[in-house]
């Protein structure tokens, strides 16, 4: 009888100790990432859905073996929401899903100092090329070659708030599919939803531009908090 007494109070008082215990803390993001790029800073863009329009993206740098948050901002999506990037069709205003490089930033306005990104200045005769049928589709054209449309390309000058200042997505880039998608950029945010970019507030714009340091090879993971286009499958 007293042995019986003696052992359930034991599993009360061990009960009574894991109630009062803290939850495991969850591991920062990019640990659950199925790959992070093999650089020592990545952008983390997460949406709750594939139907949603806004979410957070934030940048992280990797020191000393773990992943610490360096900044944090609200972010846009595509007004159609998310879509895998490996099967996604242009014109449909979906922000592609997936893990992809940052080839180099640009911008309407100069680079901010400490800007330490290959940085493109946008002038006059900068077009970006949609155009499925042109030797430079997604791709920086100046001028406009005849084989790109003007109504096919993005001139970029014309988006002086959105294109201040921004990075280059490197989806569908280095071997462009024709009719995936062209002109995937991290931008600054216009009235409402994006085209298909992520975007944030100018002033996370710039903060994550002079935080980016190429020789540490940043890459930018697009996802939904869960299901099939989850961040952490990237």
């Amino acid at each position: 009888m007293c042995r019986s007494v003696l052992v359930t109070g034991s599993v009360l008082l061990a009960l009574a100790g894991l109630v009062g215990a803290r939850p495991p803390v969850a591991a920062p993001l990019p640990w659950r990432l199925a790959d992070t790029g093999g650089g020592s800073q990545l952008i983390t863009a997460e949406a709750p859905g594939t139907v949603s329009t806004t979410g957070t993206v934030t940048w992280w740098s990797l020191r000393g073996g773990r992943w610490v948050a360096a900044g944090s901002a609200p972010a846009r999506f595509g007004a159609n929401g998310l879509a895998e990037g490996a099967s996604r069709k242009q014109g449909t205003n979906t922000t592609p899903t997936g893990l992809y490089e940052l080839p180099y930033a640009f911008g309407v306005e100069a680079a901010r100092p400490g800007t330490r990104y290959p940085y493109r200045r946008v002038g006059d005769r900068s077009w970006w090329c949609q155009d499925n049928a042109a030797r430079a589709y997604n791709r920086w054209v100046e001028p406009r070659p005849a084989d790109c449309r003007a109504d096919e390309a993005e001139h970029l000058i014309t988006y002086p708030t959105q294109y201040a200042r921004a990075l280059v997505i490197g989806f569908n880039y280095v071997r462009p599919v024709r009719g995936r998608g062209a002109g995937i950029f991290l931008h600054v945010n216009g009235r409402g939803a994006t085209a298909g970019c992520v975007s944030v507030p100018a002033a996370a714009m710039d903060r994550i531009l002079t935080w980016a340091d190429p020789a540490r090879r940043p890459h930018i993971a697009i996802g939904t908090r869960s299901g099939p286009t989850a961040i952490t499958r990237y």
